[in-house]
Order: structure tokens, then sequence, then C-alpha cells
């Protein structure tokens, strides 16, 4: 069964789908995401330490595509945030949607 949890305007996206994950009762399984957000706070592994990461908050108009897992209840999810002059990526910490909406589409792992 596939899910659909949409993260609204003003919405932080990580918590957004915590509570729906939740709410759902999925523990384990993997997600997709397609929207645009306003903030988002990532982290790339350093080139020479993959132990420390770097973290970069962006604040304006950003699309955002992502993939993901679920465990233990709790989303893992990885970007590419695409703005009017760059592209970035990585592991996303944080992310608030202003002016769209992200939909993020729940595969529950079933055994």
């Amino acid at each position: 069964m596939l899910h659909l949890i949409t993260v609204e305007k003003d919405q932080e996206v990580l918590a957004t789908i915590g509570t729906a994950l939740a709410e759902l009762g999925v523990t384990a399984g993997s997600m997709t995401l397609i929207g645009a957000v306003q903030t988002a706070t990532v982290s790339v592994m350093k080139k020479d330490d993959a132990l420390t990461d770097y973290l970069r908050t962006y604040d304006q108009p950003l699309e955002l595509s992502g993939t993901g897992e679920i465990w233990d209840g709790k989303p893992h999810i990885h970007v590419t945030l695409y703005a009017e002059d760059f592209v970035t990526g990585g592991h996303l910490h944080s992310a608030t949607v202003r002016d769209f909406f992200v939909h993020a589409y729940i595969t529950p792992l079933t055994s």
C-alpha cells in the first residue's frame, strides 16, 4: 500500500513526515519526495573524514526532490535542491515549506 503525506505551507518537512508516519503506524519502508521549500539544512561528508558532516543552510526558494528510508519510524532522507543559481544536495536535516508543498510517497515495508 502506498501512502501520500503532504507537507503544507509553514510546515517543517521532517517533523510533518515523522508525525504522519506515527499516525499511519509505518516503522520501516521507503519514500520519494517532490516539491519546493523556502529553507533547508543539508549535510555532506568531509572528503577526508566520512564521520564529519558539513552542514549548510539555505534560505531562498528551492525545488526539492529526494529519496529515503524509514527506519524505527524515523525518516532518513537525501535530497537534491535546485535554486535559481545553484544545485546542491545531501542528507536533509530540516526544511520548511513557504509558498508551495512537498509530497512524500511512502511505501511501507511488509513482512
